[in-house]
């Protein structure tokens, strides 16, 4: 889905991610309960993943391996956003003052039902809130 922020080449929410402690059941919540539907899965055990629709082409992403119990601040890793420019997006991150934590990569998720292509960055935001920087044609 394309947007039409032109400050960073496309724009709108790709996806949420959370860490779940209890992975089958929070997937069976937003599959079952919810009505998303899985578009890619990855990994095993406690490291798997899956990126659920919610419905207008907008994902969660669930991560294995999260704790038990409550969490201060919710189970919230990250938020990433659209682009058609990840490092162009990455240099006015930076020279905002922002600190880049993953450099633009591409790399390809071995997920199910194909290998899923993309190029991504991540950084800090002014509260230290991780924003992911997503290009990708297939999610």
């Amino acid at each position: 889905m394309a947007g039409n922020n032109a400050a960073i080449g496309g724009g709108g929410f790709h996806h949420v991610a959370i860490r779940a402690y209890d992975f089958d059941a929070s997937v069976k919540f937003y599959t079952e309960v919810l009505g998303f539907t899985e578009k890619i899965a990855w990994g095993e055990d406690r490291g798997r993943a899956v990126m659920l629709d919610t419905g207008d082409g907008n994902y969660l992403e669930i991560f294995a391996n999260g704790e038990e119990g409550s969490k201060p601040e919710g189970a919230i890793i990250h938020f990433a956003l659209r682009t058609n420019d990840v490092d162009g997006v990455i240099a006015k991150a930076r020279s905002a003052g922002c600190e880049v934590t993953v450099e633009p990569k591409d790399l390809t998720i071995q997920s199910r039902p194909a290998p899923t292509p993309l190029r991504l960055a991540f950084f800090k935001g002014p509260d230290g809130e991780i924003i992911e920087l997503l290009d990708n044609e297939t999610t």
